[in-house]
Order: structure tokens, then sequence, then C-alpha cells
């Protein structure tokens, strides 16, 4: 393949085959591109046998050759190339209902079937593991880990403990187990072929028949508090010791031998706190309420609690100052807290929210539903012990299509392909789409679409990148309801920071995972 374009120094010829990399890679170069494209040629030439190589002068253009051997592969090589390019690709199919449009029978081509409840993937165990010993009354836990070697491990552990369990090496069959067995707790390892952990939490928790289950997240690396914000139980870091094993399995143990769970309310007005307990109120759950501060740190300093809500206008102290007293504890750094506040909240507000936003879920619930259903989350009450309208509540809350009819969004990105794969997902919940190509072009739509309520946003862009467009977005005061989500191919933590910092409500990395793309409309379109 040869171009006449601008060319290629000698010395950035070796980097643009690395991911995020190209000849200009300032994030408001004259060209578009992701940077991704090259790489992920380079693996699937190399998953052939083959390799890609290229010739450029500079002003004059590039030449790229692929060479690949005549001799098909074997079916394992194959299997291989088709589960690479299913992680490549831009988006993932959502195991929700089939879309119905032109490009599914070349979609289902090359994306496996991950769907939730996928009988073909329960045909086989790779381990030897309890699910053909399962009686009545077992206490059954869901090993989903990649490393055979600490699975058995874990299975041991398990069974010396009492309890049965199945096992799963990959995330796709781990689904498929939880929707089948309906397991007691899942010991989830995070990094997993097919499907990783991230989006299974994802979609455990928007199950109302599984989001009850505890999950008990365990990575290598320091991800804890992100797994906490989706809502898992605990997070442990591997690996472990027999003893930091050991505490761990009690943890599991007690929780699920302790069917009442108990939730502290902390809200001034007399009024409001009462009509909270009663609508939350159930026997499975405990609830404490008080008006202050100091009573709240009397009890969480005394009693055990599972979930806190917390009103940011109290009478003793700052709801802020007093959320900063409950998370620079050590012992209560885990304790998931629901902000609960009627009113819109300050630019300076949300971003000492924001401090504490990767270890806790803040929410602005603006309705009792919806604090319900969070605190349902959190204190993982399972939906069918609940009173059959508040079963009703949960399932409408969690209906995207009904939720999403009708929103107005924009997608700002400079790359067509990720434009027509986003919106082939947001047009299948009635959503009406809009796009634009730069950040110019997207500042234009909102000057003649003020009725827009969320807009995608591209980092890496022509003319205006994405970083510039929202800091120009955000000095319009009528703009400054819209939600932005930043979408980078970038992931690392100061690239969020940046995003947050020029105005964006929320970030996504690419490639984009659809569950989670869900996740976050849910929480910033869903009031």
């Amino acid at each position: 393949v040869s171009d006449t374009g601008i060319g290629i120094a000698p010395s950035k010829l070796d980097s643009i085959f690395e991911a995020f990399q190209q000849a200009d890679g300032t994030t408001s170069r004259k060209y578009g591109g992701t940077g991704l494209g090259l790489t992920i040629c380079r693996e699937l030439a190399t998953l052939l046998g083959g390799r890609i190589e290229v010739d450029s002068l500079e002003g004059k253009g590039s030449t790229f050759s692929l060479t690949i051997p005549a001799a098909l592969p074997d079916e394992n090589a194959l299997a291989q190339v088709a589960a690479s390019f299913a992680a490549a690709v831009p988006m993932e199919i959502i195991d929700q209902e089939p879309e119905v449009n032109d490009h599914s029978a070349f979609r289902e081509s090359f994306v496996p079937d991950i769907s939730i409840s996928n009988p073909k993937l329960l045909q086989f165990a790779e381990m030897d593991d309890d699910r053909n010993n399962l009686v009545s009354g077992d206490t059954l836990l869901l090993i989903i880990e990649e490393d055979a070697e600490f699975a058995a491990i874990l299975l041991k552990l398990a069974r010396s403990r009492g309890f049965k369990a199945i096992v799963a090496f990959q995330g796709d069959q781990g689904l498929a187990l939880a929707h089948a067995y309906k397991p007691d707790a899942i010991l989830l390892d995070l990094h997993l072929p097919v499907l990783d952990g991230w989006s299974i939490i994802s979609r455990l928790k928007s199950r109302p028949e599984l989001r009850h289950i505890p999950v008990h997240v365990i990575s290598t690396t320091e991800e804890n508090q992100q797994s906490l914000a989706m809502g898992a139980l605990s997070f442990w870091k591997k690996p472990s010791d027999q003893a930091e094993l050991e505490a761990s399995f009690l943890q599991i143990e007690t929780y699920i031998r302790r069917p009442v769970k108990s939730l502290l309310i902390v809200e001034d007005n007399q009024l409001l706190r009462s009509s909270l307990v009663e609508f939350i109120a159930h026997p499975d759950v405990r609830i404490v309420a008080v008006g202050t501060g100091r009573e709240a740190m009397e009890q969480l300093s005394s009693h055990h609690f599972d979930c806190m809500v917390l009103d940011l206008g109290l009478s003793d102290i700052s709801g802020f100052d007093l959320l900063e007293q409950v998370k620079t504890n050590r012992k209560l750094q885990t304790l998931p807290v629901i902000i609960y506040t009627g009113k819109d909240l300050s630019k300076t507000d949300e971003q000492r929210l924001k401090h504490y936003a990767e270890s806790i879920v803040i929410k602005n619930v603006r309705s009792m539903e919806r604090l319900f259903d969070e605190t349902a989350l959190y204190l993982h009450r399972k939906h069918a012990d609940l009173p059959p309208d508040k079963q009703l509540l949960i399932e409408k809350l969690h209906n995207p299509e009904a939720a999403f009819a009708g929103k107005s969004i924009l997608l700002v990105d400079d790359d067509m392909r990720n434009i027509f794969a986003l919106s082939s997902v947001l047009e299948g919940y009635n959503m009406e789409i809009s796009f634009a190509q730069n950040g110019r072009e997207a500042l234009e739509h909102l000057e003649q679409h003020p009725e827009t309520q969320l807009v995608f946003m591209d980092i890496m862009m022509p003319e205006m990148d994405g970083y510039e467009t929202m800091k120009h977005i955000r000095l319009r005061p009528e703009y400054d309801q819209v939600v932005i989500i930043a979408l980078t191919a970038r992931a690392l933590e100061e690239d969020r920071i940046k995003c947050l910092q020029a105005g964006a409500s929320d970030y996504i990395s690419k490639p984009i995972n659809t569950t989670q793309l869900v996740t976050v409309l849910k929480v910033w379109l869903i009031q």
C-alpha cells in the first residue's frame, strides 16, 4: 500500500507501530487517526506468521508491505487470531437483546459469543470442581481465575472451609456459570481472557437476579478503588500468603452467614430522615438514622455498617468534612458512601467529591427510587427477597431502553469508525444521535442544538482537540448542565486528571467496553 503523503521521518519508523504513537502525536495534529491501526495490523500479521514493513521518505510518501505465508496455520492459531481480533475491535457486542441491523452477521463472524447465558460455556470443566456434587443447602463459591495453580489453591481453601466451589479460567465462562448457578459469592480475577473482570462486575450488577452476589476481586495490581466503586465487596492483593487467604475466606463466610445488613443514614432533616428509613426498611436490613456528624462518627466507631448514606448539609459539620474523616480512617476506607442531596453542586463541590471518586461511588441522587437502588446494590440485597413493589422499581431503573429513549447525544470524534460503532449501540436505545468530527463543529452544534444533554468527546482530534473544546464549552454558563464524557486511547491516571480538569464529567478509555458505556450513561442520564 503506497501513498504520496507527508512521509515519515527515519527516527519515527519504528515507533509508529507502537500503540497510540503517530508521526504527529500531538492531540491537535492536522491529520486524524487513533494510533491503534498499525499496532493491531502488526499483531495480526505476527499471529499469521507474517510481518509488516515500511519504506518512507519525508515529503514523498510511504509504502507499507504485508507478507504472510501461503500455508494456512492450524486451528489453534486461527482461534488465537480470532480472539486477538475481538479484543482489538473498538466495541464488543453487549449481552442484551440482539441488534437488528445489516451488520449483525459481520459482527457475529468476528466476535466470540459472550452472552451471560451461553449454554455452550457450561458443557466443560477445566478443573475437577464441585459442579457435579451439589445438593440443596450447599454454600457455593464461583472462582473465576486465569492462573490454574492459584485457582487450585482457592478451591482447596474453599473446601476446607466447608464451601462447594466451581471454577472458570475465562471471563465468558465465569459469567455463564454465575448466571446458571447463582453462587453465594464470587472470587474474581480482573485480568482474564475473552472478558475481563471489569466487564463481569458491570454485567452482574446490571442484572437484578445477580447483583446481590458479593464479588471479591483478586488482582496483582492496586485496583481496589475502581472495583469497590463498581459494587465489589472487597479486594485482595495477589499473591497472598496462607494467613491472608484464610482471613479472606473468613470474611466471605462471615458475610454470607450474616443475613441482615446494616445501613447508616446521616440526614439532618428529621422528616426526610424518617421518610428514607420507611422507604428502605425491610427485615433484611438494619437501619440507623442520625442527624449530625458527631452522631455519625459515634455510630461508625462502635458498630459495623455495610453502607452509608450522607447528606452534605449537616448542622454541626460539613458533609464534605465528615466524608474526609471517614475516608481517612483506615478501618472505614472501604465503606461505600452514597451522597444524597437535592441541590445542584457547584464545580468546587464536585472537585472536592472527585477527590474520593475512585474509592467510593458518589452519586447526586435526586430521588428516593434511585437511592433505594444504590443502597440495595451496596448492601447486596437479594432481589427476590424484596417486596414486589421494590422489585419492580429496580427492574424499571435497570431498563435502559425506557430510560434512554429520546435523550439527545452528541458524538465528537474524527474517526468515522468510532462514530459508527458508538452510534450503532446508542441508537438501539432510541436515543437522538448527532455527530461532529472536530471541536469547532461540536461548538457550532451546541449553539444550534442547546437541548443536547450529553457529549462524548474524543481527545485526539485535528484543528481543535478535546481538551480545548471542553474548556470552551465550560466557559459558557448555558452549558453547565451538559454532561461531557471524555474518550481517549490514553489510559494513564494523569490523562484522566487532565480530562476532568478540562471540564469532563467522566472518562472512558478506548477501546470502549459497551457494558461500561451503558453503566456510565445510567449514572449521568437517569435521575
